[in-house]
């Protein structure tokens, strides 16, 4: 074997890496309970692939609610299929800034997990919709309003993702961290309500399953807020602020009806996404009543709200849902950080 070669005088010291950077590489561990939360996540994967397909068959439904279930599950994709790019996103973040290694594989988890809940969006409307959700071409009315309806909203989504791309690098991770957290309150609210709620084995098996998934991804969020919400400056305080009401802002769309304060739509849009929405709920999806929803969105944000006061976090008013506290007066675009 050769002998090393020994400079003269030591080794010369590699030059710093410059920051933000994935290097150089480390595993450190400081909290064990997001490592034992990423070793569930491994027992936990399953492939959407072997969901009851085949009992999902088109002829039992009419073509109006095939239109819903369609529509609805667009809706759906409009948060869900930006999952895995949104957390891959953040995945990065968290190399680049040396986060420990736990929460660079609960992010990986849950980009995986997100992957899997765009499947059966995927999946679901090639079944009901082919073409969907929007390479078809309308043949009336109620057809042309669906594929209308959904360019909007996939508008809304380009908008959300550009701020999104901002918000990374820009907020501290509790503001982050309190962004994750609220979507993922809104989708085990919104997934437990559809489990019980839809009349088809498919639909019951799915949500139960992406309704598990997304408990999972709010106790990583919960537990990452445990370590990073004390010591918070009145500046970020007021940031989680906005943030919240930012969430109710955006998650709306699917927990319950758009409010005003980001989605930029056509006057007829909300009357044809009721109508549509009708549609999917004749159809057994488990879509709750208006008012089930405003419910269940109300106790979801109580939650919220029990959360972040413990922190001395502020919680904004949300008028909408008779919820009083902070006001919150205008919504930037690039404040939207939330995702489902």
């Amino acid at each position: 074997m050769a002998d090393l070669t020994v400079p003269e005088g030591g080794f010369w010291p590699a030059p710093e890496i410059p920051q933000p950077n994935i290097y150089p590489m480390e595993w450190r561990v400081e909290t064990e309970k997001l490592a034992a939360i990423y070793e569930k996540s491994k027992r936990t994967v399953w492939n959407p692939a072997d969901l009851p397909w085949d009992d999902l068959n088109p002829d039992d439904f009419t073509r109006e609610q095939r239109l819903g279930i369609m529509y609805w599950f667009s809706v759906l994709a409009n948060f869900d299929a930006s999952g895995p790019a949104v957390f891959a996103r953040a995945t990065i973040h968290a190399f680049e800034k040396h986060e420990e290694d736990p929460v660079r594989k609960c992010f990986f988890s849950i980009t995986r997990d997100e992957m899997n809940h765009e499947e059966c969006c995927q999946r679901t409307i090639a079944k009901i919709w082919p073409g969907g959700p929007l390479d078809w071409t309308p043949a009336d009315d109620l057809e042309a309003a669906a594929h209308n309806n959904i360019g909007w909203l996939y508008h809304n989504g380009g908008r959300y993702w550009n701020g999104y791309n901002s918000a990374v690098g820009k907020y501290t991770l509790p503001v982050l961290f309190t962004s994750f957290m609220m979507g993922e309150m809104a989708a085990s609210t919104l997934f437990r309500g559809m489990a019980s709620g839809t009349h088809h084995p498919v639909f019951s098996e799915m949500f139960q399953r992406i309704g598990r998934d997304e408990s999972r991804h709010l106790q990583i969020c919960m537990t990452i807020l445990e370590n990073e919400w004390p010591g918070l400056t009145d500046e970020t305080r007021g940031l989680i602020t906005r943030q919240l009401r930012a969430g109710f802002v955006f998650l709306s769309m699917i927990l319950w009806e758009p409010p005003d304060g980001f989605w930029e739509l056509p006057p007829y849009f909300l009357h044809n996404h009721r109508v549509l929405m009708d549609h999917a709920r004749d159809a057994g999806l488990g879509v709750l009543s208006y008012d089930e929803q405003a419910e269940n969105w109300r106790v979801a944000m109580a939650r919220v709200r029990a959360i972040v006061e413990r922190w001395g976090i502020a919680f904004p008013a949300i008028p909408e849902l008779d919820l009083e506290g902070v006001e919150v007066d205008f919504i930037d675009p690039e404040d939207i950080i939330p995702v489902f």
